[in-house]
């Protein structure tokens, strides 16, 4: 087990440095740079106030040369890598403060949320599932199917439109938008700051885990209807096993390893799928800051929070697999 573990920490590893070179790559294919886009805002600010509208050639290169953008891209890849090692992810070209300082405000946020929606998804789906399978064609199966098509069908950021008018039609005094209420955005951590992020929390989760929590019990139902008909399943019984002992202890174990495989894609997925559901219900999260980033062409932080989902995605790919190992010996066996 152990060599397993080392084989595919080395490989995440490798994996990671891939990525760190291909999200830096990625984020300058397009043309332009911050320095046009900076430009552009100054032309259309000194063309709205009458004042001057051109800026010369020679302040673009000045402010290249500032942030370092007319240097080769294997130079400034270069640069960026060598401060990462250090624990230094740059400057940030929009909000001029250490990119580090920036992707902290809202990683928390982004973690707490994703592991409350991951904690819901999983909490909901395997129960319903088991049931599911347990219980086919009741009329508690067709309606936990009709629930879950449901779930798939709508989008998410939809279903947040519905509950913020829902809110603002009929409790006009209570806002689910954003994590805090006004009053604590900016206060110190405190009991009453954590039973007010609680209490915003679970909506966001909800919205943000309706579509992979449908998504997850389908595939909980069908790996264990699955597992049901096979011989050992028939075998167990006939020899008298109780029937909850018999599903809990064999199928559902089995059922279970095409869920934690996808472990590795529910993290990422959380941070950077729900990016329009952010927006929507202004939840301080890592998406809406890379949609801002990306727009105002900030590389560094871009970069960073690129390279993040894809170490979340191998960090999660890892976890996965030792838990496979754990779950399932015929894959330490392979």
């Amino acid at each position: 087990m152990l060599t397993f573990i080392a084989r595919r920490a080395m490989l995440a590893a490798i994996t990671i440095w891939a990525l760190s070179l291909l999200s830096f790559l990625i984020i300058q294919l397009p043309p332009g740079d911050f320095v046009d886009t900076y430009v552009q805002e100054l032309f259309a600010g000194s063309w709205a106030s009458g004042g001057a509208s051109q800026v010369s050639d020679a302040l673009e290169e000045t402010l290249r040369e500032q942030f370092g953008l007319n240097q080769p891209f294997f130079v400034q890849y270069g640069k960026w890598a060598w401060k990462m090692v250090q624990g230094d992810f740059g400057q940030s070209l929009e909000f001029q403060k250490p990119v580090a300082d920036v992707v902290r405000e809202r990683l928390l946020m982004t973690i707490i949320l994703a592991g409350t929606t991951a904690l819901l998804a999983w909490g909901l789906s395997i129960p319903i599932g088991i049931y599911s399978a347990v219980r086919q064609h009741s009329i508690e199966d067709y309606a936990f199917t009709f629930i879950g098509f449901m779930g798939l069908a709508v989008p998410d950021f939809l279903l947040a439109l519905w509950l913020l008018w829902i809110t603002f039609s009929y409790f006009p005094d209570h806002s689910i938008g954003g994590l805090f209420s006004p009053e604590y955005l900016e206060a110190p951590w405190s009991l009453a700051r954590v039973w007010d992020l609680i209490s915003h929390l679970w909506i966001a989760a909800f919205v943000v885990g309706t579509a992979g929590t449908a998504a997850l019990i389908r595939v909980m139902r069908a790996n264990l209807l699955d597992e049901l008909h096979k011989p050992y399943v028939v075998t167990a019984r006939a020899k008298g096993l109780p029937e909850w002992k018999l599903i809990l202890k064999y199928p559902v174990r089995l059922a279970l390893n095409p869920l934690v495989s996808t472990l590795g894609y529910l993290l990422p997925v959380l941070m950077s799928g729900s990016v329009i559901v952010s927006v929507v219900l202004s939840l301080p999260t890592e998406g809406p800051l890379l949609l801002r980033a990306l727009l105002a062409e900030d590389l560094f932080v871009s970069a960073t929070i690129v390279l993040l989902l894809g170490a979340l995605t191998v960090i999660g790919t890892l976890l996965s697999d030792i838990l496979l190992g754990i779950l399932d010996p015929r894959i330490r066996m392979g």
